[in-house]
């Protein structure tokens, strides 16, 4: 099983700006219209794996929904799925070790890892395999960061780095394990 990151950031590191919104994603225009790698990725994966608060953001945005694939959302607090996405969200919550083993069983290899907590609680548990960070060129100065402090050091290494044509960068890494 591989647990990817696939997220963007601001140089300084957050992803979403000091009232919780995101944006200023769209700060760098995109004449060309790139979608930066994400069809690509999302063709790589099986599921998806996000916190509440990233579905709750994704409801909000002006767009039809963007996921082909089965999105499990961490919660402990919700009891049900909005109206109108029993078919495309599955509610979760548990030890994110058995978690990921019971979707491994059900036939998910591949899951797209989202959301700044549940990726700094995948990060916790040692269970994210690649992180690929698009960087937006914008500092924040504050916000909600990608990272948390983390208890011990992961290495990773980085495996591929490209620039866009608008300026935005994209940096790809792969957990080293001994």
């Amino acid at each position: 099983m591989t647990n990817i990151v696939f997220i963007a950031t601001s140089i300084d590191g957050y992803i979403a700006d000091k009232n919780n919104e995101v944006e200023w994603l769209h700060a760098i225009p995109n004449p060309d219209n790139l979608d930066m790698g994400f069809v690509k990725h999302m063709e790589s994966i099986d599921a998806l794996v996000m916190g509440r608060n990233t579905l709750e953001l994704v409801l909000t945005l002006d767009c039809d929904w963007p996921y082909s694939k089965p999105v499990f959302v961490l919660s402990n607090t919700l009891n049900a799925v909005a109206k109108g996405y029993e078919d495309k969200v599955s509610l979760v919550n548990g030890d994110l070790r058995k978690l990921t083993e019971e979707l491994k069983g059900k036939g998910y290899e591949n899951l797209y890892i989202d959301g700044g907590v549940t990726i700094q609680n995948f990060l916790k548990e040692d269970l994210i395999d690649e992180i690929i960070i698009t960087t937006i060129p914008v500092l924040l100065g504050g916000g909600i960061p990608l990272f948390a402090q983390q208890e011990n050091t992961l290495e990773f290494i980085c495996t591929d780095s490209e620039v866009f044509s608008n300026g935005i960068s994209q940096n790809r890494f792969k957990r080293l394990r001994s």
